[in-house]
């Protein structure tokens, strides 16, 4: 189930709204909402526009859209596809009250935190993911999760990997020209194979005769 939600400006990672969680739920998330913090500190214009990062019993699910970034704490079983689409709920209905006043420079933290009422609705629908409803959504094409990056909180935060897109392309790319290099040196010795194969075993043959008359003959 969805545990809590941040929502914070990518430019500088000011918070803008977060859900209402109780005090139980405060005590047991302070750690990993820590780590939500260091990851809005992180966030540029680079970064994956959506990523999973595991962290103990938990996934922080994000998703850049506009400027803002949409987190949500959420339980390693509930549904990866249902976490996505959770957040983009909300950032279509966040941008439509207050896309024009997110990026102001003068806000104060937490500035939009009545948008709780519209996280709470929505985190209640999403709450149960045996519910029909849910059922139906998880069935539907809502976004192919396999394609989002999933990073280790230690490996971030205490490593230094990056949220870039650019870094994780650079990655992809290397792989690829590697696998090319290798590829074509395959295929290369296959073609001189082909070509120079037999008229070198004729030769070598032709040596080898030579060579065992000169010595036994």
């Amino acid at each position: 189930m969805v545990k809590s939600t941040m929502i914070a400006r990518v430019a500088d990672g000011l918070p803008l709204a977060a859900s209402m969680d109780d005090e139980q739920l405060e005590s047991e998330l302070a750690g990993y909402k820590s780590q939500a913090k260091a990851i809005f500190k992180k966030l540029n214009s680079q970064s994956e526009p959506m990523c999973s990062i595991e962290s103990g019993p938990y996934y922080l699910h994000y998703l850049l859209d506009q400027g803002i970034c949409y987190l949500s704490i959420c339980d390693k079983s509930f549904p990866r596809k249902l976490a996505f689409n959770y957040l983009d709920e909300l950032a279509k209905e966040f941008n439509m009250s207050y896309g024009s006043e997110a990026q102001k420079p003068s806000l104060r933290p937490y500035a939009f935190i009545k948008f709780d009422t519209f996280i709470q609705k929505t985190k209640r629908i999403y709450e149960d993911s045996r519910t029909q409803q849910n059922l139906s959504k998880l069935n539907e094409d809502l976004r192919d999760v396999t394609q989002i990056m999933t990073k280790n909180m230690e490996d971030l935060l205490w490593r230094g990997d990056s949220l870039d897109h650019m870094d994780s392309m650079s990655h992809r790319l290397r792989h690829q020209s590697e696998k090319y290099r290798k590829d074509a040196w395959r295929l290369n010795a296959e073609f001189l194979v082909r070509k120079w194969g037999i008229p070198a075993a004729i030769i070598l043959g032709f040596l080898l005769v030579l060579y065992l008359r000169y010595k036994f003959f």
